[in-house]
């Protein structure tokens, strides 16, 4: 007989998640589905908003992605105030999305998945957890501590709040920088930086260990895509969007915001509340394309600073063309995380940056923009459309871990049908299945699943368990 196996919930992620496997009559893997069993409906909510309520509102989405929210939202508005925002307020933007990706990648990493890492995936799921690690690696558990503090205070620092500032305004930001603040954040980057070298000392080791458990971790060809700068740089805030194919072929390059759904599409499914966009091109679910830090790494020419340059060439010697396998996610945001670090100091010793011109002013003059940056998990795309008095008629939120749907999906798929043969089935084998959504390091608050009404199943079962009745609403 045909078997259902559920994986509920997942754990360490953002947000609630199932994934269901369903077994043919032989015991193998017939087909596997990631389920986003939360509905946020931000994109209706959004509707007879005022567009400066914008930012402030869609941050909200999720307290990790916050500032990732705040600064796709504040450039769609400043594309419908049609105003080219002072420098000064454009680094400091920069400077925020920095600290939000170092804070991001530090609790993906360090907290999320290092269990997995260090411990073994077959280890005992009572001791896969950061307290365990705090017991066998001690300093490498500090080192995760003190790289989310530090990108967590540098937010409040800029924003006055770590979670949810509103700091970050169309036109600009609202605050300039001051002299002590700027100071306070370049004194404490040296020790970031050391975090960051040793973890990535650890991290390259262990990789020399896993090359074999890479090989059949979420390891199957796709596209790539992120944002890259007008020199094909690493950049999180300015550029354009570049797509890669499986061989390491750029099959589309400069795609300005304003064009993306030009090139992506968005499909939905009766069984998740996230989305499933892909290259148009390529057609749905063939142009399956994945985004984030492993993607960024394929797709850029160079980085830009000195040690995560040196580190993103030693990155590169992985594969010939593309790194394929999911599993290097978690070396990819480390070397971001040396990025970020390095490129914050660049910032903060620009005389600039301690400008007061931090924002411009103006009235309505567009009446649709889009807003793109490069969250901690990828792409962000915030779409507004707005009437003459400036209210919210239409929003459409592509999200960082709805791009990697189609690829999360395959993934454990792949996973799973490595590991599940003749209905047999080991703690181990389900943990692997669970680690590949983690490499992906998914938000699931982010979901949205706005297109036409909601579904909505409503189950009804009697006092022993059994199905009675059933509603369906798609």
């Amino acid at each position: 007989m045909t078997k259902k196996i559920t994986i509920k919930p997942i754990s360490r992620i953002e947000g609630h998640g199932k994934i269901t496997l369903h077994l043919n009559d032989e015991g193998e893997v017939d087909k596997a589905l990631f389920h986003v069993t939360q509905v946020r409906g931000f994109e209706k909510i959004c509707a007879g908003r005022p567009f400066y309520e914008m930012p402030s509102l869609t941050a909200r989405i999720c307290g990790i992605c916050t500032v990732s929210h705040l600064m796709a939202s504040a450039k769609a508005c400043d594309a419908l105030l049609a105003v080219r925002i002072p420098p000064a307020g454009g680094e400091l933007r920069r400077l925020m999305n920095l600290a939000q990706i170092i804070q991001s990648h530090a609790l993906s990493f360090f907290y999320l998945s290092s269990p997995d890492l260090l411990l073994g995936l077959d280890d005992e799921p009572q001791k896969r957890n950061v307290f365990e690690l705090a017991k066998t690696h001690p300093q490498l558990i500090k080192d995760g501590i003190a790289l989310r503090q530090f990108g967590q205070e540098v937010i409040q620092i800029l924003g006055g709040k770590r979670i949810h500032p509103t700091w970050v305004v169309p036109g600009g930001v609202s605050e300039p920088l001051r002299l002590d603040q700027r100071d306070e954040i370049l004194q404490r980057i040296p020790d970031a930086l050391d975090c960051i070298q040793r973890t990535l000392t650890v991290k390259k080791r262990l990789l020399d260990q896993r090359r074999e458990e890479a090989r059949t971790f979420a390891n199957f060809p796709s596209l790539f895509m992120s944002m890259v700068d007008d020199k094909g740089r690493l950049s999180y805030y300015d550029g354009h969007l570049r797509f890669m194919d499986a061989t390491g072929k750029i099959i589309a390059d400069n795609i300005e915001a304003e064009d993306y759904a030009d090139w992506i599409g968005e499909a939905v499914e009766p069984w998740t509340y996230l989305k499933f966009p892909y290259y148009k091109p390529q057609g749905y679910p063939g142009g399956m394309y994945r985004v984030g830090p492993l993607a960024r790494l394929n797709l850029i020419d160079y980085c830009g600073t000195p040690l995560a340059d040196r580190e993103w060439t030693e990155f590169r010697q992985i594969e010939r063309g593309p790194t394929l396998s999911s599993f290097y996610y978690h070396y990819a945001r480390l070397i971001e995380v040396l990025f970020c670090l390095e490129r914050m100091q660049r910032l903060l010793d620009s005389p600039e940056i301690l400008s007061k011109h931090v924002r411009a002013h103006a009235q309505v003059n567009a009446l649709e923009g889009v807003g793109m940056v490069e969250a901690p998990r990828g792409t962000l795309i915030h779409h507004y459309e707005i009437d003459e008095e400036g209210l919210i008629q239409k929003a459409n939120l592509v999200v960082a871990t709805g791009h990697n749907n189609l690829a999360m999906n395959q993934g454990v798929l792949q996973v799973a049908r490595h590991f599940i043969h003749g209905g047999k089935l080991e703690e181990g084998m389900l943990n692997r299945v669970e680690a590949v959504i983690r490499t992906f390091d998914p938000c699931l608050s982010c979901s949205t699943h706005a297109f036409g009404e909601m579904p909505l199943v409503v189950e009804l079962y009697d006092a022993e368990g059994q199905k009675c009745d059933q509603l369906l609403r798609r």
